[in-house]
């Protein structure tokens, strides 16, 4: 067991036990655990802030000199330019056919998982703009083991193969990556002869030109976004992610004002229940504000299996889940409980 760096009690690995993660001292005391959790991939400790070269892809803004790279580690300055790894032509992901019905978190009411003998296009992005201490897919930051697919090559692929029905954005976050997912997804629409969905899953934090121009993509194709809300209390937010959480609330907020009561809905959330962490309060804030935009948005909770910086927690506790599931019910009409095979 770790001592809390605030009050030196007996703590998991990330050094801040669950009360004082809500406090304001928390993010501060976060920031060793974070940089050592990114040193071990050679990506920045921290979002570069003093340069003149400025990448505005998401909420970070990193602004970088010569020879250094932007937070998710897909930008760079090099002879005095800004350099990209990925470009509107070229994305880095590992893509695979996910036959329907699928375990996508929108699964339980997207009817596109009831096409039985239809794929979904998973498209896994490499790289973020969080650095969450829990994540479930933190092999995003290996960058250097992504396939390189240029735009024809994607586009090529999804209207070649008839039985792909939808394509999923996820990741890592499909953030830093905006210019080739939405080219490739403008493209689906222009030249491909069939409608495919078109879906999202981040963590919201993207610059909201590029989101505006996602949700009227996802509209067009009757795809669904789904923001992954980590957190309310901002310390905590920031403890877990290493983040703020306000653009991702004002995006929230955006797309939601095009939800409607249609079969299906452009927006749903999910919330990972960290154990002791992400608790009943949390989950009642988050709740309070999604009814906030429309009661009617789907929400799921989802059960944490141990993982990356935080594999020493054990799965949800029982009490854990169906307490935040009480108090998610209060405020809307929609809530799941995701991964529940995981509870014993």
């Amino acid at each position: 067991m770790m001592k809390c760096a605030s009050c030196q009690s007996d703590t998991f690995r990330i050094g801040i036990c669950p009360p004082c993660s809500k406090k304001n001292v928390a993010p501060e005391l976060a920031i060793g655990v974070h940089a050592e959790s990114r040193r071990k991939f050679s990506l920045p400790l921290d979002v570069p802030k003093k340069g003149t070269l400025k990448c505005t892809m998401c909420s970070n803004s990193c602004c970088m000199d010569e020879g250094e790279s932007g937070y998710c580690g897909l930008r760079s300055v090099a002879d005095k330019r800004l350099v990209s790894l990925t470009t509107r032509e070229m994305g880095i992901l590992h893509m695979y056919l996910d036959p329907l019905p699928t375990n996508c978190c929108a699964s339980w009411f997207c009817p596109g998982s009831r096409e039985y003998g239809k794929y979904n296009l998973a498209v896994f992005f490499y790289g973020c703009s969080f650095n969450c201490l829990f994540c479930q897919n933190y092999t995003h930051k290996y960058i250097h083991e992504g396939k390189r697919v240029s735009a024809n090559q994607f586009v090529e692929y999804v209207a070649d193969n008839d039985r792909i029905a939808c394509v999923c954005f996820f990741g890592g976050s499909p953030e830093p990556q905006f210019p080739f997912a939405l080219n490739v997804s403008e493209r689906l629409i222009a030249e491909v002869d069939r409608q495919v969905r078109i879906c999202w899953e981040w963590n919201g934090s993207g610059n909201r030109k590029f989101v505006k121009k996602a949700t009227k993509i996802s509209l067009e194709t009757g795809g669904i976004i789904k923001f992954d809300l980590k957190a309310w209390n901002p310390n905590l937010h920031m403890v877990l992610t290493g983040k703020d959480n306000s653009t991702v609330k004002e995006n929230f907020q955006m797309v939601g004002q095009h939800y409607t009561d249609s079969e299906v809905p452009i927006l749903t959330a999910t919330t990972l229940l960290v154990p002791y962490y992400v608790d009943a309060e949390e989950v009642d804030c988050i709740a309070r504000f999604i009814a906030s935009v429309h009661p009617e948005i789907p929400y799921s909770l989802l059960v944490f299996h141990p993982q990356f910086y935080m594999s020493d927690l054990p799965v949800t506790p029982k009490k854990q889940v169906f307490e935040c599931f009480e108090k998610a019910k209060q405020h809307l009409k929609r809530v799941n409980i995701g991964n529940i095979h995981l509870l014993r």
